[in-house]
């Protein structure tokens, strides 16, 4: 996995592997010249918010997907990857009928970024990892995918 901006992660690269086993069709990933740039990964979830438990749990019933990370790798950061590959991610999770909203937490100077891309602050998260405070926001996952013209991916 990539560093973080903040230069921690909550998901380990064992639980990308668990989730990537568990459930390879909530990630997404984005490849340059045979070379992995940035990913999303997901799993599902069965509660109104997220919990402690949301951190290594996929719920097969539930109809919420937490997004656990998106993942830009630093050489190719500011480049609008993150956004565009957000963007296509909420695209895909339009075409999976259990699907009906997108859960994320995020430190809070990433609070606008998530914005700009859709998503709506519900306060703080509940979840702790060490020190890191965290907010979550939600996305509302609903109507038909749509192409993206010119996103360059």
């Amino acid at each position: 996995a990539f560093i973080s901006v903040s230069g921690d992660c909550p998901l380990h690269l064992d639980e990308i592997r668990h989730f990537l086993n568990l459930c390879p069709e909530l990630s997404l990933g984005w490849f340059e010249e045979g070379r992995l740039v940035a990913f999303i990964i997901g799993s599902l979830w069965d509660q109104e918010r997220l919990s402690q438990a949301a951190l290594t749990l996929h719920k097969p019933q539930g109809s919420a997907v937490h997004i656990h990370v998106l993942a830009v790798h630093r050489t190719v950061r500011q480049q609008g990857k993150g956004s565009i590959l957000m963007w296509r991610y909420l695209q895909h999770l339009r075409c999976l009928p259990c699907a009906r909203r997108a859960l994320l937490m995020c430190e809070p100077f990433l609070v606008p970024f998530y914005q700009k891309c859709g998503f709506q602050a519900l306060g703080p998260c509940q979840v702790a990892v060490g020190d890191m405070a965290f907010v979550e926001m939600q996305h509302a996952v609903r109507g038909h995918a749509f192409m993206r013209r010119n996103s360059g991916c």
